[in-house]
């Protein structure tokens, strides 16, 4: 059986959704996207996923396809019509359909649509044993902030570090770590965790978002600045977070052994504490 996806107003078998050749998505990448984890049915961190994504929308002046209790109707439906318990729902927003020009065209509809994934996201294997991180150019544009749908630097990333045998590539700019090609970067050295700040160099994930929260309630030390690879290599732990990973240990970057070569207590603590609040809170929504 098919799954049913969201286009548009309408709930239909996936191989009946279509879209324009001249959607600014497929001409110009001109949109952008979200993806909410699905854990017993329930959507976790529903309202920072609502607040990124009318950011995004915002900064690329593309109007709201419907209203935001309407959006969160059509994710509850099409979770409930694909049964689905453990996985995730990806959404995706573009300026519309259009003919070909560069400039914004005026008093078109933007286009929505959205479908389902199964994932194993709460009893994941690489979260009981780590995963492997390499190191790659950061070649992607200036405005990283804005959950784009233009992918192609991150999936020349990502492809190099699966050539290579990794699980994540951890891109580079000017020496220092930026972000992964689809998570956000952190290292541990002496009990205090680091992360880069926020600016138009990194997306503002929304898991670095609640874990920022669970840090301080739960007396874990962060220091919000850059790290160099060097840095990362002599770091006591490493770890990365997204929809689909929540909170994932590193064990080896480039090649080389992170702390002892096992998930370290503070990632795997994070992990702990993010998926029990997270799954509480969903069920209180």
């Amino acid at each position: 059986m098919s799954r049913t996806v969201y286009l548009n107003g309408e709930f239909m078998a996936e191989e009946d959704a279509k879209v324009s050749i001249f959607d600014r998505g497929y001409l110009f990448g001109d949109g952008i996207y979200e993806v909410v984890p699905v854990v017993d049915g329930l959507v976790l961190d529903r309202k920072p996923f609502v607040e990124r994504f009318n950011r995004s929308l915002s900064e690329l002046s593309i109007a709201w396809p419907c209203s935001e209790q309407e959006l969160h109707d059509m994710i509850d439906e099409i979770i409930a019509r694909n049964d689905l318990t453990e996985g995730v729902v990806y959404m995706q927003v573009t300026r519309g359909v259009a003919d070909r020009e560069f400039h914004y065209p005026k008093n078109v509809p933007s286009t929505l649509m959205a479908f389902t994934q199964i994932k194993q996201l709460r009893d994941n294997a690489n979260a009981q044993n780590g995963v492997k991180v390499v190191t790659v150019e950061d070649i992607r544009w200036k405005r990283r902030d804005i959950k784009s749908i233009a992918l192609l630097g991150q999936c020349i990333a990502k492809q190099a570090a699966v050539e290579k045998g990794a699980f994540e590539g951890w891109m580079v700019e000017d020496g220092f770590v930026t972000e992964g090609t689809s998570s956000t970067a952190y290292i541990v050295k002496d009990g205090v965790v680091i992360t880069r700040p926020l600016s138009n160099s990194i997306l503002p994930g929304i898991r670095r978002k609640v874990l920022m929260r669970l840090a301080d309630e739960y007396q874990v030390r962060v220091v919000e600045r850059l790290f160099s690879v060097d840095e990362a290599l002599k770091a006591d732990e490493a770890f990365l977070t997204s929809a689909s990973t929540f909170v994932m240990p590193i064990v080896e970057i480039d090649g080389a052994q992170i702390g002892d070569g096992k998930p370290g207590p503070i990632s795997r603590r994070l992990r702990e504490i993010y998926l029990e609040i997270a799954q509480a809170e969903a069920a209180e929504a």
